[in-house]
């Protein structure tokens, strides 16, 4: 007897696969790297930032690149860098270095590197006005902001396109445009998730308790 597979039948199966994938890579962000009150505080800064920014890329691209980067990424990571616990997790009961090691996305030590990148743009391009020949030379202060900002926007484009790709090959493609979905409406997810935090922050609770995990 042959069984005859009906494809339309596979393609939810898929798509819930992408979700849970989803999903999942939310959770663990989550609950390993976001237990701060400040760092969620601050996230719930950058999802307004970046939503901000989102419309100003139809607008103003360069605009949005500094938004993006000056108040959207620095609050974020500063979060991480600065506020975040490193210290053995006893909600999840793990050690920060095996934290580290699972990330699937830019874990600290790669956004050193995107970071370092991100701050020697502006150095290469007072030297080097045209940026290896990548844009016109800029003539005056307003040409630096642009240029330096319109590189800035390639940077991120490049970073989020880089590691998704790089996912296709280390995990799957699945995981890999998991990935990309979160990066892009982790401000919509942040807003909503991070939204109480400054209040629990202004209440003095410094660390989340994490009931929920």
């Amino acid at each position: 007897m042959t069984v005859h597979t009906n494809t339309t039948d596979q393609e939810p199966g898929a798509w819930r696969a992408f979700l849970n994938e989803l999903d999942e890579l939310r959770w663990d962000d989550h609950r390993y790297y976001h237990q701060s009150r400040i760092n969620q505080s601050l996230h719930f800064v950058s999802s307004i930032s970046f939503m901000v920014m989102y419309v100003m890329l139809f607008i103003n691209p360069g605009m949005a690149a500094l938004i993006g980067w000056l108040v959207g990424m620095c609050s974020r990571q500063s979060g991480h860098f600065f506020f975040e616990p490193r210290g053995y997790d006893q909600v999840n009961r793990a050690t920060h270095e095996h934290k580290e090691e699972i990330k699937v996305g830019y874990n600290l030590q790669r956004k050193r590197i995107l970071h370092g990148i991100w701050a020697a743009i502006p150095v290469i391009l007072y030297f080097d006005p045209t940026l290896f020949g990548t844009m016109a030379a800029y003539t005056d202060i307003e040409g630096f902001l642009y240029n330096m900002s319109i590189a800035w926007l390639a940077l991120g484009i490049s970073a989020l396109l880089f590691r998704t790709i790089q996912l296709f090959f280390i995990r799957d493609i699945k995981t890999g445009l998991a990935w990309c979905v979160k990066i892009i409406t982790d401000p919509f997810h942040d807003f909503k998730t991070y939204m109480k935090s400054p209040y629990y922050l202004m209440k003095g609770q410094l660390i989340d308790p994490m009931d929920h995990v």
